[in-house]
């Protein structure tokens, strides 16, 4: 975690749509509240073991086995999903 960080400075900026919280949840399987949603993203994005990157407009945060995707400039949280599991195959 890079503790000057644009995203971790703008945290109370943070935000979702009604469609990414459904979305989130979903896809997370998380069984929590919908009013939780935002803050278990930012306890997740202030976590010491998160990794931020910036790839163009949107901020990726890999943390836990899961990736939160937030908009650069809105600071919209767009999705979050499990971090997929590449298995190469050796010949």
């Amino acid at each position: 975690m890079i503790s000057d960080n644009e995203l971790l400075q703008n945290l109370d900026k943070l935000h979702t749509t009604e469609l990414g919280i459904l979305r989130i949840k979903r896809n997370l399987a998380l069984d929590i509240d919908a009013d939780e949603v935002v803050d278990w993203c930012k306890n997740k994005i202030n976590s010491l073991n998160a990794v931020i990157t910036r790839n163009g407009k949107n901020w990726y945060v890999n943390v836990d086995g899961c990736i939160i995707t937030v908009n650069a400039y809105s600071y919209t949280i767009i999705t979050a999903h499990r971090e997929k599991k590449c298995n190469k195959i050796q010949y």
